[in-house]
């Protein structure tokens, strides 16, 4: 958990909403200067600090409105600060709760170097990254409808398809598999939606690949030497990292990653894990499927595997394995280096 602990003399936060923004700015003392909602859009918000703009630094809970906010700071100048939900959650929790309390909450923490901070992600590689996220909710939705076509022939006892209809050439004639009409309508209009989205996801990818190329081409081609990170892995880590930097340590990406468990002790005893939800769920899902296809088609993998097998058991030799390909790509990027499977495989 990293806090803001930088002095300055106004501390503002920002209840934000859609439509409605509650602005509370607290001054070196404490004492409460402005205390106001209105509209959430940038005249308000500049009208708002404008007596209090000489060194004024402004936090926002992270939430979906937050982009614009950030945005504008940025070109105004100002110094932005955007909390952690969760761990904030866990702060400025209290008996009574509105916007006006929680606008003051936030100035507060702010103003005691307790507010917790989230990654500020740049414009630039924002919208692209969004758009992945996109895509990966467009392709469980494609999943779905592949496993409602499977579970209606469970349904109706019927024998299997005998062929992955994932792949389009498979599909002719699946809904002759079904004899009732009203069940092969339903089964066409999921073909039909799968057939759309195949045309999306690729006209995405292509767009998303594209623009991987320009923002950053040679972390994107590393990465793809991992084996079982294809172009769509790939895409996600380089994205929802974006700048592996930002991570002091090879610990703190891993913890980032949701590769590790976090235990809690309390007098030297332990009394099990929290924090499973705080971290990236994209990087923690990405790494997971690297580690099931890293195994597909590599001797090395396999043995690697079948060794944390012995030691662990399957399901935690799998987590093994995803949690060192996660530290093995933080000092690929870090040391700007392709990955070596030889050494990998042996430590």
């Amino acid at each position: 958990m990293r806090f803001y602990t930088q002095q300055h003399r106004y501390y503002c936060g920002i209840d934000l909403h859609a439509k409605r923004m509650y602005i509370c700015i607290l001054n070196g003392e404490g004492e409460i200067v402005y205390h106001q909602n209105g509209a959430a859009n940038p005249q308000h918000f500049l009208r708002a600090i404008a007596a209090y703009r000489d060194d004024l630094v402004v936090a926002v809970e992270c939430m979906f409105t937050w982009y614009w906010l950030a945005d504008l700071c940025a070109r105004e100048h100002i110094p932005f600060v955007l909390g952690h939900a969760l761990y904030m959650k866990a702060i400025h929790g209290g008996k009574a709760k509105n916007d006006k309390i929680d606008a003051h909450k936030i100035a507060a923490l702010l103003r005691g170097g307790l507010i917790p901070q989230a990654y500020v992600y740049p414009p630039e590689m924002r919208a692209t990254r969004d758009l992945l996220r996109r895509r990966c909710h467009f392709m469980r939705k494609r999943a779905e409808l592949l496993a409602h076509i499977q579970n209606t022939t469970s349904q109706y006892n019927l024998s299997p398809l005998g062929r992955k209809i994932a792949y389009k050439a498979n599909r002719q004639g699946v809904p002759e598999h079904f004899a009732e009409a009203e069940v092969r309508k339903s089964v066409e209009v999921d073909l039909s939606l799968i057939d759309h989205y195949d045309k999306l996801l690729t006209d995405v990818e292509l767009t998303i690949a594209r623009t991987a190329k320009i923002h950053a081409p040679h972390n994107f081609h590393r990465l793809r030497t991992v084996p079982g990170i294809g172009k769509i892995l790939a895409l996600v880590i380089l994205y929802e990292i974006h700048d592996i930097t930002r991570f002091p340590s090879v610990g703190d990406f891993i913890s980032y990653c949701r590769l590790v468990k976090c235990a809690k002790l309390s007098d030297g005893k332990p009394s099990g894990y929290s924090g499973s939800k705080i971290g990236n769920a994209h990087l923690k899902w990405a790494f997971s499927e690297a580690a099931t296809l890293f195994l597909r088609a590599n001797p090395m993998g396999q043995a690697l595997f079948s060794r944390l097998c012995q030691q662990h058991g399957k399901a935690k030799a799998l987590s093994i394995l995803a949690h060192r390909l996660g530290r093995a790509v933080y000092h690929m990027l870090r040391r700007e280096q392709a990955f070596d499977l030889q050494k990998f495989c042996s430590t």
